[in-house]
């Protein structure tokens, strides 16, 4: 255990809630798409839809939820958000309990359950920085994101195993009873936050603060980068993600227990990740780290759609893993300049802004891979969306970061983010452990 979850009582009381949601959406990100597969037999098409529903709601909703938290306590948000969470995923089992599943209500549950998931991402981003000293930052999200790598491994194994063993509906349950702990742990934590500076909360000034959000993105250059590449590799990935479950089940031959399994060893890449991300950063700088883990790892992405039966079936799992550990480590090294380079009351804003295009591309992306699955074939659709995860980690070299040694610490003097000009000093040597978390 972490020095800071043995001396901070609430880090590890949002820690426990935040890892049991990661585990039940493991569960969930492989139990859902076998209930449309196995259960309700959906073709291609509709499994993308149905990932692309789960992100839908960042483009609907994922700017002025991002303004929102900007003008109320982030905990109360995120207690709403986990206890709405805990009603839809426990509602769809006893739906098929008496009859009642359906493809429709499977995509509704998917939809409401991702607008919830806005609210709780949002609030939870801006609201660590505010639980956390500055110093304890860095440890903080190393932790968190290693943390949800592992809860992520454990959970899509189980995700698969459980789906073997009573039906992958059945299996959603365990995704309620984690948003359960989640609403507990919550409610644990005695930190509150300050009241927000009051302010004028009409439409037309919440509409002002969108844009200022908007604003922040597009006229920073280093936010600008990051927010472009997220929304083209965000494309790619849930793109083959959103018909991984069809491709391992009918092109690799594996039964739903094995998928499960095999996405759970995959995915063990993100803990290497989040242990890779802070020593890459100090080693390297933390632009040159961000470049090796989102451009030269996730080149192993092209090994997925290789795989084929039996022994064939690791190269899965390999190009998973480094896909894996070079997305989270990113994220770490990310989150981490955003939260020491956007001034806290932006936050909120940026956070929402940037997630608007970079969750916008995932449905998107899902669409994509389920529209390609089914006009061109499975596995000619994993090779084109695996490619564009490597080729995405191009706008990152041929921007400003590829051209420095460490992201920004702050604006340059006279300049505030959102506003280029002369561009921010980048971070020195002396400075180049990665900063806090994403």
């Amino acid at each position: 255990m972490s020095g800071l979850l043995r001396r901070h009582r609430d880090f590890r009381l949002l820690w426990c809630g935040e890892t049991a949601g990661k585990f039940g959406a493991a569960v969930t990100n492989v139990a859902l798409p076998l209930v449309a597969v196995t259960t309700l037999h959906a073709s291609p098409f509709a499994v993308g839809l149905l990932g692309a529903c789960g992100w839908l709601p960042w483009l609907l909703i994922g700017l002025p939820v991002g303004a929102w938290v900007d003008r109320l306590r982030r905990r109360p948000l995120m207690l709403g958000a986990a206890g709405l969470s805990l009603v839809l995923f426990a509602a769809v089992p006893l739906l098929a309990r008496y009859g009642g599943l359906s493809l429709g209500l499977l995509l509704a549950a998917a939809l409401l359950a991702g607008a919830s998931a806005v609210v709780f991402q949002t609030a939870y981003s801006a609201y660590l920085p505010t639980l956390l000293a500055p110093a304890d930052r860095a440890e903080g999200n190393a932790t968190l994101h290693g943390s949800a790598s592992a809860a992520q491994l454990a959970g899509q194994g189980t995700g698969g195993l459980l789906a073997q063993l009573v039906g992958a509906v059945h299996a959603l349950s365990v995704n309620a009873a984690t948003f359960l702990l989640a609403l507990l742990c919550l409610r644990g934590i005695r930190h509150r936050e300050p009241r927000p500076a009051a302010r004028d909360r009409g439409l037309r000034t919440l509409a002002a603060e969108v844009a200022e959000g908007l604003r922040l993105v597009a006229g920073d250059v280093w936010f600008r980068t990051l927010t472009l590449f997220g929304a083209a590799s965000n494309l790619a990935l849930m793109g083959y993600q959103s018909i991984a479950a069809v491709f391992l089940v009918r092109e690799v031959g594996l039964a739903p227990g094995a998928v499960g399994g095999l996405l759970a060893l995959g995915a063990s890449g993100g803990i290497a990740g989040a242990f890779l991300a802070r020593r890459a950063a100090a080693r390297f700088g933390t632009a040159r780290a961000l470049l090796l883990c989102e451009l030269g790892l996730s080149c192993t992405a092209l090994c997925m759609p290789a795989a084929v039966h039996g022994a064939g079936a690791l190269l899965y799992v390999a190009g998973s893993f480094g896909v894996s550990a070079g997305v989270v480590a990113g994220n770490v090294l990310k989150v981490s300049f955003q939260q020491r380079y956007c001034p806290p009351a932006l936050l909120g804003r940026l956070i929402a802004s940037s997630a608007f295009l970079n969750y916008g591309t995932l449905p998107l992306g899902a669409l994509l891979g389920g529209t390609l699955g089914s006009v061109l074939g499975v596995r000619p659709a994993m090779w084109i969306m695996t490619a564009g995860v490597p080729l995405a980690g191009l706008i990152l070299l041929f921007s400003p970061i590829g051209r420095v040694r460490d992201l920004p610490v702050r604006p340059a003097a006279g300049e505030r983010p959102g506003a280029d000009g002369g561009g921010p000093e980048p971070e020195g040597r002396a400075k180049a452990a990665p900063l806090p978390g994403a």
